[in-house]
């Protein structure tokens, strides 16, 4: 009777270990993209404008390399978002427009930390 329990224990052993995974896996790649944009700002406030949008290409480039595993395991949507204001952003420091640029920087670091709230393993998440 005790085999019978193995197997619905591994492999809710397994969905954990993943979901552990990905949760700190989304927080490092999210507490990365927005230390870059914060790189991207202090930039812009200097003044250095290429050196901004430059910045923030790179960062978008590491953004992009991510996006199948990001569409695999969190909402379409709020990656969709994020990936507007990526645009928007490289729109507005393309013009050099310092208060659009910040506020569409602000905006995107904190949809950046909301998708990795998103994937933490809490009450809230799995209710």
């Amino acid at each position: 009777m005790k085999k019978a329990y193995l197997p619905p224990l591994a492999l809710l052993a397994v969905i954990l270990a993943f979901a552990l995974w990905n949760s700190a896996n989304m927080t490092t790649h999210t507490t990365r993209w927005r230390a870059q944009l914060g790189q991207v700002d202090a930039l812009a406030q200097g003044g250095d404008w290429s050196g901004a949008a430059f910045a923030l290409s790179d960062s978008y480039e590491d953004w992009s390399r991510r996006q199948t595993y990001l569409h695999i395991v969190t909402e379409h949507d709020a990656v969709d978002d994020a990936e507007a204001m990526y645009r928007r952003a490289m729109a507005f420091a393309a013009v050099r427009e310092p208060n659009e640029f910040r506020a569409e920087l602000s905006d995107l670091r904190d949809q950046l930390r909301l998708l990795a709230e998103m994937e933490r393993l809490t009450v809230k998440n799995v209710l």
